[in-house]
């Protein structure tokens, strides 16, 4: 490991570390792209790639983000825009988990779908994407549906969890899991021109914001349809609260809400219990 730190000394800018640097570090000491990267933020290298976040984020946020986990629960309208800013950020582990694949209907709006990819799994799209923009990030696709039975298996260990669902009782299982786990969870829902957001941190519930949960447990997008910058809006929002769980920065949006009416361009904070 000494001598992989002083080859990344050696070839780094200051404190920055040419990705070119990177590569030829993973291939001369048969590391890994993430190894490589782990060593250099331990070193109190800052990967190049990062370095429009450094006025915002210090080495040591981008070392703890690098070393944290996110469970992304959902890859398609919401979910594509979190996997995409997540691994851009810098989170070193994204675990994905969605059962479906690209359908025609998707194109509109959901980041990762693409007319060739129609008919390949969301997860394994997704994982595709994450390799080609930040190949250091370790993706574990899960071809699954979320649900009771295997919630504990796929969220024990994450530092955060991500909601990229369209479905409300999926949603309340996924709010209790996380509660009965101590887990942070980042709430995103669309519907046409409008969204919410909201942050549930350990030893909070937030299902009153989820409705009561009946019938086929749809949200409000199976009646206002969704549009393409709804998604990309609420994911960011969201991509900021799990950043400030990660880092401890900031107010999280912790027993408030965020209602967004991108129509009017209102914006309002409201309590919740």
């Amino acid at each position: 490991m000494n001598d992989l730190v002083q080859f990344l000394r050696a070839g780094a800018k200051g404190d920055l570390l040419p990705w070119a640097v990177q590569t030829e570090a993973a291939a001369r000491f048969a590391r890994s792209l993430a190894e490589v990267e782990a060593a250099a933020l331990g070193a109190d290298l800052l990967p190049l790639r990062y370095a429009r976040n450094r006025n915002a984020l210090s080495t040591a946020d981008q070392k703890r983000l690098f070393a944290s986990r996110v469970v992304v629960i959902g890859c398609g309208g919401l979910g594509g825009y979190l996997v995409e800013e997540l691994a851009r950020l810098g989170v070193g582990t994204l675990d994905l988990v969605d059962p479906d694949v690209f359908e025609e209907h998707n194109l509109n709006r959901q980041l990762l779908s693409t007319p060739d990819l129609l008919g390949i799994p969301k997860v394994q799209a997704a994982e595709r994407r994450v390799a080609s923009i930040n190949p250091a990030v370790t993706v574990r696709p899960h071809r699954v549906a979320f649900g009771p039975t295997n919630a504990e298996a796929l969220l024990t260990g994450a530092d955060a969890v991500a909601d990229g669902l369209d479905n409300q009782l999926t949603r309340r299982t996924l709010a209790a899991s996380c509660h009965a786990l101590a887990l942070p969870l980042v709430h995103g829902a669309i519907g046409g021109w409008y969204g919410q957001v909201s942050t549930q941190l350990p030893g909070e519930d937030l299902t009153s914001l989820l409705g009561a949960g009946e019938g086929d447990g749809k949200g409000v997008e199976a009646g206002l349809g969704n549009l393409s910058f709804t998604p990309a809006v609420v994911a960011s929002l969201q991509v900021a609260e799990v950043l400030k769980v990660l880092v401890g920065a900031g107010r999280p949006l912790s027993r408030r809400a965020l209602f967004l009416d991108l129509h009017e361009m209102q914006f309002e904070v409201l309590n919740r219990a």
